[in-house]
């Protein structure tokens, strides 16, 4: 038995290779330096034009494209800066970039605020004469009439410039939340398997508690909340003043609620948020049966939290180094086409992904970048199976990045939240089918059920018990209520419970759980995991079982952007998401999959 420590790597140790090449976007911070006063410059000539927007057409595109191209270097400079700070908490330059990058963005947004209230001020019968009598006011179509949908809930342009401003104080519980989280927060040390003493961090949290070894699930569970725990009256507070402020800023813009004012801009029904909870909390008998199933098929006197992350049946260890990951995505998105593929090969060969965990580093995965900069993967890679399918998920998100910005002008260059789950759990569907299709390995096609129902589980019905709790946060503030530590690890709890069932013996520790979940800061965005799963599961039964068709129709939606609503672009590629037939299939197929595994 060995006592000695193994330490998480400093950046400094971190093999180049596997690292982000920021350079492309900056050579040096010299360079980025240069281009935030040239930015600056800019947005200023942008801002002298406030008051000339509504003269006529050639002073509107002259507003809105000097907007789009300030708006497109700013977000080249808060990626540079944004991401050198995730890759490394510690240093001093990068903090100091994206808390510089962070108020710069405020400012510019206060400069550009002037723009829709005076586009507003115009009638909307003249908008149209504008739009066809100026040719080049075409692009700007979609965008004007969906401003004009929220005439309601625009503020004049002194209000809007205010509430601009403010922008730079109301990121602060989030970034506070994030630098207690990745920096401050100190986890202990825990005996792994092989009884050797392994600090905790957040990646190293996710592969203990699927040990197969219930001693080190427990110890990590334990151990990672209980790091959680003196912190809890400030991250309870930090996540309070975020949901004030989604709150005010809803009433100020003449929003019935948080979430309308959240999911109105991107054209969401309400119904789709509130529907997917109801259907899922129609369904929780079948996540009891799962429970039970899980319980009797791990030979558990009793089911506890931090045994649902452990495979529920015999499994050998399945490790994918990440080299061998790659090779994998390729073979398993081959069905998309030739220019995936080779967006795929851009992806690998240039330095797009940050691999491997480092001390200060970003917990968790993401897919980032611009308008202008690579669609970058953000990693924490530790060569396991999950890990491969981590990178799948977040290589769908960066290809619909890519094939969005290689088509569609800046103004349209990016997509809703609503769709932005789309890609990536479908990405992950089709490597489920490929790895049944061409491994002939029992334990890892057992491996895969698994994988099948934990993805329902974990991305659907958790998701959901998120956006519940998110939902119940914002309807408790705007009732007058605060939230303290006590009871939102009470009505946490609380849910769980309501979600997992008499089966499942809760430790006091899962109440902290709250305290751990960035996107609860994000303004109703869980409830599109849930979505987009049910969404993506669609997509890949058309594309598997129709071929071309079904691709052509799947890529037209990569490409698409945001120049037509969420709902019409799925819509247009295979589903419906405004009826809840999606969310009920999917967990009709929940159903099924945990019978397939009962039967095991």
């Amino acid at each position: 038995m060995t006592t000695a420590t193994q330490k998480v790597p400093t950046r400094a140790e971190a093999p180049v290779e596997f690292t982000w090449d920021l350079s492309v976007v900056f050579p040096d911070v010299t360079a980025w330096e240069q281009e935030l006063a040239a930015v600056e410059e800019q947005a200023g000539q942008l801002a002298a034009l406030q008051g000339t927007t509504a003269q006529g057409p050639e002073h509107l595109l002259r507003v809105l494209t000097l907007r789009d191209e300030v708006a497109r270097r700013l977000y080249a400079l808060y990626i540079y800066a944004s991401h050198r700070k995730d890759t490394d908490a510690t240093d001093p330059v990068g903090q100091a970039l994206q808390e510089r990058a962070g108020s710069f963005a405020a400012r510019v947004a206060a400069a550009m605020a002037f723009i829709e209230p005076e586009i507003l001020s115009v009638p909307e019968a003249t908008l149209d004469q504008w739009l066809r009598e100026t040719p080049a006011l075409q692009l700007y179509r979609y965008e004007l009439e969906k401003l004009n949908r929220r005439r309601a809930h625009v503020r004049s342009a002194e209000v809007e410039h205010v509430l601009a401003q403010f922008s730079d104080i109301t990121r602060a519980p989030y970034e506070t939340f994030e630098m207690l989280i990745d920096s401050d927060l100190s986890f202990p040390s825990i005996t792994d398997e092989q009884g050797n003493a392994v600090q905790l961090s957040h990646a190293r949290y996710r592969r203990f508690i699927e040990s197969p070894d219930r001693r080190v699930r427990r110890d990590a569970f334990k151990s990672y909340f209980g790091a959680f725990r003196p912190f809890r009256n400030t991250i309870a507070t930090t996540l309070g003043a975020a949901i004030r402020t989604h709150v005010i800023e809803a009433r100020i813009r003449n929003y019935a609620s948080a979430l309308e004012a959240a999911l109105a801009p991107n054209e969401i029904p309400l119904e789709v948020y509130h529907n997917l909870i109801a259907t899922v909390e129609a369904n929780l008998d079948k996540n009891y049966r799962y429970m039970e199933v899980r319980k009797r098929l791990m030979g558990l006197d009793e089911l506890r939290v931090y045994d649902l992350y452990a495979q529920p049946v015999p499994d050998v260890a399945i490790t994918v180094p990440y080299p061998e990951a790659t090779a994998l995505m390729e073979a398993a998105f081959a069905p998309l086409g030739p220019e995936y593929a080779e967006a795929l090969r851009q992806t690998f060969s240039s330095r797009w992904i940050d691999v491997y965990e480092n001390v200060g580093k970003r917990s968790g995965a993401y897919s980032g970048g611009a308008y202008s900069t690579p669609p970058y993967i953000l990693l924490n890679y530790q060569d396991q199976l999950d890990d491969a399918f981590t990178l799948a998920h977040e290589l769908g998100h960066s290809m619909h990045s890519f094939f969005t910005r290689k088509s569609q002008p800046f103004v349209y260059g990016n997509y809703t939240i609503f769709v932005a789950e789309v890609a990536s759990t479908l990405n992950e569907a089709l490597l489920t089918d490929y790895l049944l299709k061409h491994r002939d390995d029992e334990a890892l096609r057992r491996r895969l059920l698994v994988q099948q129902i934990e993805d329902i589980r974990r991305t659907i019905i958790r998701q959901t018990m998120f956006a519940s709790f998110e939902l119940m946060l914002h309807e408790l503030v705007e009732a007058g209520e605060p939230l303290t530590s006590e009871s939102l690890t009470a009505r946490y709890y609380d849910l769980v419970a309501k979600y997992h069932g008499p089966t499942v013996a809760l430790d006091d520790e899962i109440g902290f759980e709250w305290a751990r979940i960035p996107h609860f800061y994000y303004n109703f965005y869980v409830y599109q995991y849930a979505t987009g799963l049910s969404a993506a599961l669609a997509l890949s039964r058309q594309i598997i079982s129709e071929g071309q068709p079904a691709v052509e129709r799947y890529i037209t939606f990569l490409r698409s952007g945001s120049s037509r609503p969420s709902i019409d672009l799925l819509r247009d590629a295979g589903v419906d998401m405004t009826t809840p037939a999606p969310v009920q299939a999917a967990m009709d197929t929940y159903g099924q999959l945990i019978d397939e595994l009962g039967r095991l």
